[in-house]
């Protein structure tokens, strides 16, 4: 589900509306389906929306949100730390790697990791290649 807010570009009125997909909202603006529910108009546009952001500070480092992020972060370096310990590093050169493993049969002590771009990631999922996207944390010490 995703929550857009919406403005009739006729009153100016200002609403949040569902939807289940961006692509849903896109598909009804295109049938001309959302309208605005005081004038009616079908002037119905997405206004400039600003992702919520978790403030750090005194007030709220009990709360909820910030340990649950915690929780996340600290799960995060530690795969990090796992891949770092137990793969072989190939930098740029992850999906030339990948595929010399696989198309060539090469064998390896480690598995690798590296850097790839989306679209290579991509690439190799077509090629039947076993490939991961993980969020890389940097260990920040302040």
């Amino acid at each position: 589900m995703i929550k857009y807010k919406l403005i009739c570009k006729n009153c100016d009125l200002l609403f949040d509306s569902w939807f289940a997909t961006s692509k849903e909202y896109e598909n009804l603006k295109n049938k001309k389906l959302l309208s605005c529910h005081v004038c009616n108009s079908k002037k119905i546009e997405k206004t400039l929306m600003a992702p919520k952001l978790l403030k750090i500070n005194d007030n709220n480092k009990n709360s909820n949100e910030f340990i649950r992020l915690n929780r996340i972060n600290k799960k995060l370096k530690e795969y990090k730390k796992f891949i770092e310990n137990n793969f072989e590093y190939v930098g740029e050169n992850f999906a030339y790697e990948a595929r010399t493993i696989h198309y060539n049969k090469k064998k390896r002590k480690k598995g690798i990791y590296g850097t790839a771009s989306k679209e290579e990631v991509k690439e190799l999922r077509e090629e039947g290649i076993d490939a991961e996207t993980i969020p890389w944390v940097e260990d920040k010490n302040n």
